[in-house]
């Protein structure tokens, strides 16, 4: 009896203790099963769901600083347009000179020489064409009565008038030639101006070998300011056809210039666009050749669409955003215009009102569906 007692005791045993592992197992696997749900839950609603935004147009403006150069209105470099020696120059670096003003003479005694000579063959070859004219006329006079002169004669002493005339109106030609060459001795100011270099002094030998100009003469009254604009931004248009500008030499200091044209050409150079300016330069206080900084602002005259930049993806390929459309991730290429920081400007084919991801990736492949929510 006492052993079928004890055997009874220690079945009983092992059954509560049986039946404790089994709930602490039954447990356990609800925890588990609880956490899963749990972090399913959380981990779903991360990639199941993207903000979004509806695509509009809206005007854009950006306020860019563009470095610029200033240039004299005009410029002429003067050269010797005939060989010879420097006489006289009268003016010199920094004078104020007016238009027609003598600058300079140069002495050429071979071209004088040669101007005497076509001055004195005129002379002689008009007397021959007088006294062949004057033996025409006799001849022609005579011809009248029938029999008296013989007609070859005649066209002989026609054709010596006409001969003599021709010269005389070539000998003309030379001689006007060489007369406009003689002025060119004379060097006078083409514009009002200042005298901004000067490389030559009496004596000098001067004329078409030269490199160097002889004098070097700018309209400072007013002033170019010339801005080379990046080809993304010659399609805007300025808020204001007067600019802001400042010099080194100044910095603390605004000046004002008016739009004055466009070159209408990019640069093969730097895919740039000159834009230029007029300054009226009446204080003088400006310089040629000065380097400056101009603050323009620039918009597109009608509105365009706008995104912030996590909105663009890029690859090595493309730039894109990503439409959601019907559930859909869609890719839709772009390119990028206008950029104010917080917003850039796209082109391509998209619709107003379309909806776009807040956050546009690569890891997101089109045609994977997308559960969205609004910001």
């Amino acid at each position: 009896m006492i052993s079928i007692a004890n055997t009874m005791i220690r079945n009983y045993r092992n059954h509560i203790l049986l039946v404790g592992a089994s709930l602490v197992i039954a447990g356990l696997f609800t925890a588990c099963n609880q956490i899963n749900k749990e972090a399913a839950k959380s981990t779903g609603a991360k990639a199941d769901s993207a903000s979004i935004f509806l695509l509009q147009k809206q005007k854009i403006n950006k306020s860019l600083v563009f470095p610029a150069e200033l240039t004299a209105l005009e410029r002429a470099e003067i050269f010797a347009k005939v060989n010879g020696y420097l006489k006289e120059v009268k003016v010199d670096i920094g004078d104020h000179v007016q238009k027609g003003q003598l600058l300079a003479v140069i002495e050429a005694p071979e071209m004088m020489a040669n101007y005497a000579q076509a001055v004195a063959d005129v002379q002689s070859l008009k007397a021959k064409y007088t006294a062949s004219n004057d033996a025409y006329q006799r001849i022609a006079n005579a011809a009248k009565v029938n029999g008296t002169i013989a007609a070859v004669e005649l066209e002989k002493s026609r054709n010596q008038m006409r001969s003599d005339s021709s010269a005389v109106e070539a000998a003309k030609a030379k001689q006007n030639a060489l007369g406009q060459l003689k002025d060119y001795l004379i060097i006078r100011a083409p514009f009002n101006g200042t005298v901004s270099q000067r490389n030559g002094d009496a004596g000098v030998l001067v004329g078409n070998g030269n490199s160097k100009p002889i004098l070097v003469i700018e309209n400072t009254a007013q002033l170019r300011l010339r801005l080379p604009v990046e080809e993304a931004y010659t399609g805007a248009v300025a808020d204001s056809s007067i600019i802001a500008f400042t010099v080194d030499a100044q910095p603390d200091k605004i000046y004002h210039a008016k739009l004055s044209r466009k070159a209408g050409v990019i640069s093969q150079d730097n895919r740039t666009e000159i834009w230029e300016y007029i300054y009226t330069n009446s204080s003088k206080d400006l310089k040629p050749g000065m380097f400056a900084n101009a603050r323009i602002t620039l918009g597109r005259p009608n509105p365009s669409f706008t995104v912030s930049p996590s909105a663009i993806a890029t690859t090595l390929e493309k730039k894109f955003v990503i439409r959601v459309k019907q559930g859909k991730a869609e890719w839709v290429d772009i390119r990028t215009g206008m950029n104010t920081g917080d917003r850039i400007e796209i082109f391509g084919n998209l619709s107003e009102n379309d909806t776009l991801l807040q956050k546009a990736t690569d890891e997101i492949k089109p045609g994977t569906s997308q559960a969205i929510k609004k910001n």
